[in-house]
């Protein structure tokens, strides 16, 4: 007699998958229409925590039955919720949506990995990115072996924009599955408008899911594309706790989205992907207390972005300083080599760009505490007036005195 467990090995699924009811009368939705045929009634795994049962003697799991001695509360020795419930609550009220919206995982990485996987069929479907952007969209999508279709981002005299009528026709065009928008772009630091994006969603309704990477959103001037959500089942939005809430160690974040894909999400996400140590950190880190550091943080950056960006400006060597919404500035270089080679002299770290596309003299410099953005301005100011030596720490002649941390 074949069992059910052979046939799916001889089907080619080994694992302990399973399928979830079809939709009634057969009817999908038209964001579950974005959704791999094959992905749609897939149940996922089923883990030992996925299960609601109750006991006090807990042995389904296989688990020990005592805590490492390393982990004196023992808050480490069971697996995790899949999606902590407290976290999960706390983190849907930070961002203004439904718990049913969010789906919390490792990092953003995650997020658009589980995108990507879900939506593309490999060797048919493509995405659409806008270099230069972030490099994780790309490696989810040739890993998969998805088609990767570029429409570039325009460098005008505002800096660099998203061309969202030649993003549309390129996923009309060329069948896309999604739309990667990173707004604020990294490295780029511009920002796509709200309405500009609610129109791409419109014109892609039932065609594309369109994502809106909102990493650096806490820096930002604009609302968030969250806000679309009650209208566009076809806009997704990923933010992280990495950024602004200095909490890149813990690899947290989430995708926000249609309820039904995000079912669709969770069902394709590897078992526990929210470590207990990492839950406990977040949920403290967005405590109260907390949010009123982190906002009060975010302020100094974005004051601090604008004293950087003016000093640069001023600074000799520095061709162009572009202007940002994130918590970076992008510059070009007379001698990007010299220059970064003069931070690094100095003991300052920055992000090298001269690989990515039209940003063959460019440099990404994170916005750091006033000392640190110090440290920048008083290198380079010191390399440009013939390497005059003077206290590492001390702001340039010329500066603001300062008021009372694959492309990442």
């Amino acid at each position: 007699m074949r069992s059910d467990a052979g046939a799916r090995r001889r089907a080619g699924c080994a694992c302990q998958c399973r399928r979830v009811a079809p939709a009634q009368g057969g009817s999908v939705s038209a964001v579950l229409s974005l959704v791999r045929p094959d992905l749609r009634d897939f149940a996922g795994y089923k883990s030992a925590r996925s299960e609601a049962l109750r006991g006090d003697v807990w042995l389904n799991a296989n688990e020990s039955a005592w805590a490492n001695p390393a982990d004196g509360e023992g808050r480490s020795r069971r697996y995790p919720d899949p999606q902590p419930p407290a976290l999960r609550a706390r983190m849907a009220q930070l961002y203004g949506v439904a718990s049913e919206h969010l789906l919390v995982g490792r990092g953003s990485d995650e997020a658009i990995d589980l995108l990507v996987r879900a939506l593309c069929v490999p060797g048919q479907d493509a995405i659409v990115i806008t270099p230069p952007v972030f490099g994780m969209y790309a490696v989810c999508a040739r890993l998969q072996g998805a088609r990767i279709v570029e429409v570039p981002l325009v460098d005008g005299e505002t800096g660099f924009i998203a061309d969202l009528d030649a993003i549309r026709e390129a996923v009309l065009g060329q069948g896309a599955k999604i739309v990667f928008l990173c707004s604020p772009s990294n490295p780029a630091g511009s920002a796509i408008p709200h309405d500009g994006i609610s129109a791409l969603a419109r014109a892609l309704d039932g065609k594309a899911l369109v994502v809106v990477d909102e990493a650096y959103g806490e820096f930002a001037d604009g609302p968030s594309a969250t806000t679309l959500l009650d209208t566009q089942a076809n806009v997704a939005v990923l933010r992280t706790l990495s950024k602004a809430h200095a909490l890149a160690a813990a690899r947290i974040g989430v995708v926000i989205g249609d309820a039904d894909l995000i079912a669709v999400l969770q069902r394709c996400q590897a078992p526990y992907p929210v470590p207990t140590p990492c839950a406990d950190v977040a949920l403290e880190g967005l405590s109260d207390a907390a949010l009123t550091q982190t906002r009060e943080r975010v302020a100094l950056v974005r004051s601090e972005r604008a004293r950087l960006h003016a000093a640069l400006e001023r600074t000799a060597g520095v061709r162009r300083v572009y202007a940002s919404q994130g918590n970076y500035l992008l510059a070009r270089f007379d001698d990007a080599e010299r220059a970064f080679r003069t931070l690094l002299a100095a003991g300052v770290v920055v992000r090298d760009q001269r690989a990515a596309p039209q940003l063959g003299d460019a440099l990404r410099i994170t916005v750091g505490s006033p000392v640190q953005n110090d440290r920048v301005l008083s290198a380079l100011g010191e390399d440009a007036a013939g390497g005059a030596s003077a206290p590492t720490g001390l702001v340039v002649v010329g500066a603001e005195a300062p008021p009372t941390e694959t492309m990442s």
